[in-house]
């Protein structure tokens, strides 16, 4: 059964009510300050990564755009206070922006990081393999099915993990050999997007219920914590990284191994 979005009326009265309700002002600054910490493993990683700086400034600037989209989730997913009641009032928020550029940068880095990898181009021999005729197929999947996705009558979540996810196993059927790390990238963004949701549930009780749209999801909750928000962690660290690589046809390797010793495959 689809669940309907918030219709306009109804989540300009939930707006109202949110804002005369006194115990919101508790978690006035809750959505600032849990989104500035994602910054600080974006710092841990950018120094522990100088390889890597250059990929997490671009990744992180072009995740940030995305922050622009607040207003397809707010209210419908959720209803954060933000500064100068920017969400509710406009839909936009600094915040969203913030927690973006984060993510996106540490999204994309992470596994290399963690595995002491760096990034090289691929061979000419790769880059013409019959596989990568899907190379802009596979890159344009997530932007194509989101339109049709997000007018369907379910919350706009959804739409958003269906993108994250199909774009994945589209960069995977385009370059097998982003299987490993498609898979572990998930795996380990998952881990760190589930203890900031856990650190969050945990230091301001109460703030999922009131801020997040739980009638509208389908999910329900794991240890407190939409489950929606753990598949998000999930499919986005699938997607994000290994998306720089599949981008800007560089592949992931160790740093024993040289840029010489791959060209020479060329």
């Amino acid at each position: 059964m689809h669940v309907p979005l918030l219709s306009g009326s109804a989540a300009r009265t939930k707006v109202r009510d949110l804002s005369r309700d006194p115990s919101q002002m508790n978690h006035h600054f809750v959505w600032l300050v849990w989104s500035s910490a994602f910054l600080v493993p974006w710092i841990a990683v950018y120094y522990a990564s100088p390889r890597l700086r250059d990929v997490m400034w671009r990744a992180s600037a072009a995740t940030a755009v995305f922050g622009l989209t607040e207003p397809i989730f707010v209210p419908a997913y959720w209803n954060p206070p933000s500064l100068f009641e920017l969400a509710r009032r406009t839909g936009f928020d600094i915040e969203s922006m913030i927690f973006s550029f984060a993510i996106g940068g540490i999204g994309s880095v992470l596994y290399d990081t963690i595995t002491r990898r760096h990034l090289v181009p691929v061979t000419v021999a790769e880059r013409t393999a019959p596989l990568h005729r899907l190379h802009l197929a596979a890159l344009l999947i997530p932007i194509v099915a989101f339109v049709p996705l997000f007018v369907l009558p379910w919350n706009p979540i959804y739409a958003v993990l269906t993108c994250l996810l199909a774009g994945a196993m589209a960069s995977i059927a385009c370059r097998p050999t982003l299987l490993r790390k498609t898979v572990i990238g998930a795996v380990l963004f998952l881990v760190l997007y589930a203890a900031f949701m856990l650190g969050l549930r945990v230091l301001t009780p109460g703030y999922i219920a009131e801020v997040w749209n739980l009638q509208a999801l389908r999910g329900g909750l794991l240890i407190g914590i939409p489950v929606e928000e753990l598949a998000f962690g999930f499919v986005f660290g699938a997607y994000w990284t290994g998306v720089y690589e599949h981008f800007t046809w560089s592949a992931s390797v160790a740093h024993s191994e040289s840029r010489a010793t791959r060209t020479s495959h060329a």
